[in-house]
């Protein structure tokens, strides 16, 4: 037997985590050249940074779409869905590859949105520039900067905005089945009282597993019911999210969603 590829053996490893249900884990090492952001952390920018990110952001719009359409032949799908929605909402995506924010802007807007990251994505150097002057907000352990982020959040919303979040947590190269999603998304949709657009991206995986014919699919807008508690009805919203990406990975691949066998018991 030969040497397994790279491709190969992060599917071993997705399998393996699959088995035991710990679709949250994050097996990627993220390095030690990162900050937790702190209460000085630029979330509403000064206009001296709003000027980098300006140049930032249309470079992204320049370069982003014919980018991704040559590498991965990338489309859009479903943009009425969008366009129904009025005003602000949170996003969700799944979470697949490291360029994965090119793929919601080029679906929701480059100019029209803001990601939700985690902490250990506020990196230093040129990439941790253009991530932070690109409309992406890290998450901080601090209680300061959290409400930093908050306020920022809202004011976003409530100028119309969409506010994206990768639901599932961890990032999982080139994965393409649905994973569970967090609570965080749904519950600042409560908060708000803003509507949650499902994004679902399917895609082909040539011989040397890498990505293609991507399709990114808007999916309709989940709306939070009045009637619920809030609890209720963060967890509502969840359910008919994880829904809709259900029913879109079924319909694209044409199988049902079913993960490998749970190896949970058997480790017991």
């Amino acid at each position: 037997m030969g040497k397994r590829t790279k491709q190969e053996k992060i599917r071993a490893i997705q399998a393996t985590l699959e088995g035991y249900r710990r679709f949250d884990f994050d097996y990627i090492a993220y390095g030690p050249d990162w900050k937790m952001p702190t209460q000085s952390f630029h979330y509403r920018q000064p206009w001296y940074e709003r000027v980098v990110t300006g140049f930032w952001r249309t470079l992204m719009w320049m370069l982003g779409p014919a980018a991704i359409r040559l590498v991965y032949g990338a489309k859009t799908v479903g943009r009425k869905n969008l366009r129904a929605v009025k005003g602000g909402a949170i996003s969700v995506c799944n979470h697949f590859n490291y360029l994965d924010t090119l793929f919601v802007r080029d679906a929701v807007g480059h100019f029209n949105s803001f990601h939700t990251m985690a902490p250990w994505n506020n990196k230093g150097g040129l990439g941790g520039h253009i991530i932070r002057h690109g409309g992406m907000w890290p998450f901080s352990s601090d209680r300061a900067a959290t409400k930093n982020l908050m306020r920022e959040m809202e004011r976003r919303l409530r100028g119309g905005k969409i506010v994206n979040f990768y639901a599932e947590q961890a990032l999982w190269t080139n994965y393409q089945k649905p994973r569970p999603m967090k609570n965080g998304a749904f519950h600042y949709a409560v908060k708000y009282d803003v509507p949650v657009v499902p994004i679902f991206c399917t895609f082909e995986r040539n011989k040397r597993g890498h990505v293609r014919k991507l399709r990114i699919h808007i999916l309709p807008a989940v709306y939070p019911d009045a009637a619920l508690a809030p609890k209720a009805r963060a967890a509502a919203m969840k359910d008919a999210a994880e829904a809709a990406w259900r029913d879109c990975y079924e319909t694209a691949y044409g199988v049902p969603l079913e993960y490998g066998p749970d190896r949970r018991r058997a480790a017991q």
